[in-house]
């Protein structure tokens, strides 16, 4: 039986619709708070679920959540925000990366982690297992002791390295998906670290087409795509809109090149969303409503000159493709 796991319950992986596949909703992040960065903390639900309604008016089903617990996420409000817009929202357990971990843990967080002070300190001190536990229970029992359940676990490495904190909570990350049967996603800075991820989640028994990597278009690098794609995982193209990493050829290239390849049913899109400046109804960005609107036109228009199907492409990346990945299949 499949199923995907929303903060509003499990649905039928055919309810799911029209997906972005990572993104980020409310979050104030403590790290970047502490260093007075205003353009990464998403710190007004209503503007931010302005945006996710003209998600929904231009035909958005559902988004993925990638906020992790080290990433200041708000439950309540996310939770809330799906609740009022229809839209289905994935939330995430698990971790980001390890600059993030000087970050002060926030006060409500530590009657459920501990008496720690900063998310290094939770994580060095920690054992493996008593960090898998806390994200079996993000995904059984609900996210920071709400009721509201996590429908994939997340871990994150640094740009070309992986540290022994990070290793850890990716063991960890891969034992919870063992007993909980939830997808696994990884962020993986500037697209690096793939293929190590990979052999360490190999390490742990994990079959790896439960797995999606993030931010696979921040590493333009189509050789380094097929070997990736080779292992059965899904690749996240998330980074679309943001021409200050890439000009959109570039991405449209790395998808149809993949395409060719034979790997269409791996690939995921969305937009990675963190920034005010990213947004329309913080400081008038492209918005939820860009890549629905604006991109995928282009998107089904240069695939089409290209010899495929652009419409039949983008009913695998935005509703096939996510139905699959974010299925826990018990």
């Amino acid at each position: 039986m499949s199923f995907i796991r929303t903060l509003e319950g499990d649905i039928s992986p055919q309810s799911l619709g029209f997906t972005y596949s990572h993104e980020h909703i409310v979050c104030r992040p403590a790290f970047w708070a502490e260093r007075g960065e205003s353009d990464l903390l998403l710190d007004d639900p209503e503007k931010s679920q302005r945006d996710v309604e003209d998600f929904k008016a231009c035909g958005g089903s559902a988004i993925v959540d990638a906020t992790a617990v080290d990433y200041g996420r708000d439950v309540e409000a996310v939770r809330r925000i799906g609740q009022e817009t229809g839209i289905h929202i994935v939330g995430t357990a698990g971790f980001n990366k390890s600059f993030l971990w000087d970050a002060r843990i926030k006060e409500e967080l530590k009657p459920i982690i501990g008496s720690y002070a900063t998310y290094a300190e939770w994580i060095d001190r920690a054992s493996i297992n008593e960090l898998t536990a806390f994200v079996v229970r993000e995904v059984e029992e609900g996210l920071e002791g709400t009721p509201f359940k996590a429908g994939q676990v997340k871990f994150g490495t640094g740009y070309n390295r992986i540290t022994p904190l990070e290793e850890k909570t990716l063991r960890a990350v891969a034992r919870a998906h063992h007993e909980t049967k939830a997808p696994v996603h990884s962020h993986t800075e500037v697209g690096t670290m793939a293929l190590e991820q990979l052999e360490l989640l190999r390490s742990e028994g994990v079959d790896l087409n439960f797995v999606s990597l993030g931010h696979m278009d921040r590493n333009p690098d189509p050789y380094l795509h097929e070997q990736i794609a080779r292992t059965g995982v899904y690749l996240s193209f998330d980074g679309i809109g943001k021409i200050k990493y890439a000009p959109e050829s570039t991405r449209i290239a790395l998808i149809l090149e993949l395409v060719r390849k034979g790997y269409e049913n791996q690939i995921l899109i969305s937009g990675d969303t963190a920034r005010k400046t990213y947004y329309k109804h913080y400081d008038h960005g492209l918005g939820l409503e860009y890549i629905k609107a604006k991109w995928l036109p282009r998107f089904v228009d240069e695939a089409n000159r290209s010899g495929f199907d652009g419409e039949k492409l983008a009913e695998k990346f935005f509703v096939h493709n996510p139905a699959a990945c974010f299925s826990f299949k018990k």
